[in-house]
């Protein structure tokens, strides 16, 4: 009888606490479904890639692109006219790579070229007048130190002057879809006529860069020409855009190459190309204020929206 009166009473003691234990336990998965809920938003937040902003540059152009697959991921009046100034420079890399497979083709620079480089005080690399180089030697002088008596002799070893040579720029552009742009010289010097795009000038940076012999011009930093007839102990050439960053400049990354450009019309121009957080990808600005005179905007911008692009990817 008293087990009886024992099991009775515990039953009732159960009856009592059974809804507070339901609404306790209710609280309790309403607090963890809460939990989850927020720790996947906060996930979603980390992980889900930021839209990549060009806002506060200094160039007034720029686009943004993924070098894999040509995927534009911001732009800035990326289709107004401009003057690409040495930029031009890739296209008449390019066309001397495609029309010279051997690039150690021997081309003597013609004394005629450089009155009138000089004249407007053009980007030279050292080469001088009836000097006898590889077209290798040419092509990294063309794009390292920007200089612009390669370019000229480039231009004449592959088409015979710079009119038919610019005449096959063009060619290139057209079959590329550079739509915006037209070309007058192989060097960028400026020419009301000879204008372009950053999106058309990031068009032909992607292509260029799938020539693996451009790719490598593009990325290197120095390199030092051979012994020839008029510089016996050879000579070293700096890239302008590398040799003004110490590698340190992107968390996350590195910019592995590029061309600068700048003429008094063109402004401060950079197109480059960066590995950031493992992925490629190409920046075209052009028209910021200075010279070369002044701090490198154009470096800073390219600088600035690679670590946009380190934060938000």
């Amino acid at each position: 009888m008293k087990a009886l009166l024992i099991l009775q009473k515990g039953m009732r003691t159960r009856m009592k606490t059974s809804p507070y234990r339901r609404k306790h336990r209710r609280r309790a998965f309403r607090r963890l479904f809460w939990l989850l809920v927020l720790a996947l938003a906060t996930l979603l937040l980390l992980l889900w890639p930021r839209r990549v902003t060009l806002d506060g540059l200094n160039s007034p152009h720029a686009i943004l692109l993924r070098a894999d697959s040509g995927e534009v991921l911001a732009e800035k009046d990326a289709d107004s006219t401009i003057y690409p100034a040495s930029m031009t420079k890739m296209m008449t890399a390019l066309l001397a790579i495609e029309a010279n497979p051997d690039l150690d083709t021997p081309v003597t620079l013609p004394e005629e070229i450089f009155p009138a480089l000089q004249a407007q005080n053009a980007s030279l690399a050292g080469f001088q007048a009836g000097e006898t180089a590889t077209v290798r030697d040419l092509l990294y002088g063309a794009m390292l130190p920007s200089g612009a008596e390669c370019c000229e002799a480039l231009a004449r070893e592959v088409s015979g002057s710079e009119e038919a040579f610019a005449a096959r720029m063009n060619q290139k552009a057209a079959e590329l879809g550079m739509t915006g742009t037209h070309f007058c010289n192989p060097t960028g010097l400026h020419d009301p006529e000879h204008v372009s795009t950053v999106r058309d000038m990031a068009r032909l940076t992607e292509a260029a860069l799938q020539n693996e012999t451009f790719r490598k011009l593009f990325t290197t930093e120095r390199y030092t020409v051979p012994a020839t007839n008029c510089h016996p102990q050879g000579f070293t050439m700096h890239s302008t855009l590398l040799s003004q960053l110490d590698g340190t400049e992107l968390h996350r990354g590195r910019i592995l190459g590029g061309k600068t450009g700048y003429t008094g019309e063109a402004g401060l121009c950079l197109a480059s190309l960066a590995e950031v957080k493992g992925r490629e990808y190409i920046l075209v600005t052009a028209g910021a204020g200075g010279d070369h005179s002044t701090a490198p905007y154009h470096i800073e911008d390219a600088v600035t929206v690679y670590r946009r692009v380190s934060r938000g990817s």
